[in-house]
């Protein structure tokens, strides 16, 4: 099956503790059915030293499921399920909310 959400898409978070809030994917992970986007459910590492690193703690963006995810509509930036289209034998993703090709 094609997926409805690939790298680079701009999604809005459906649940959970930063619901509302909007950002770039960054990774996809479809086994997982995982995400990582850029500022969403931040978590922060604390490390010990190590030859390649110092000591300190460290905050990065941890994997959210696909399921509290949805695509920001192109046309106003609410989210919209995903629909698939063919023209001329080409498939392309299009937002259900207004109708629009999503690109990428």
């Amino acid at each position: 099956m094609a997926a409805k959400i690939k790298k680079g898409d701009r999604v809005v978070v459906l649940t959970g503790k930063d619901k509302g809030k909007s950002g770039s994917v960054l990774e996809v992970h479809p086994k997982d059915d995982r995400a990582v986007v850029q500022g969403i459910n931040l978590i922060r590492r604390h490390t010990k030293q190590s030859a390649e690193r110092e000591a300190g703690i460290y905050t990065r963006e941890a994997p959210i499921h696909m399921s509290n995810l949805a695509l920001a509509d192109p046309k106003d930036g609410k989210p919209t399920r995903v629909g698939f289209e063919i023209k001329d034998g080409v498939k392309t993703r299009v937002a259900k909310r207004s109708g629009e090709a999503i690109n990428g």
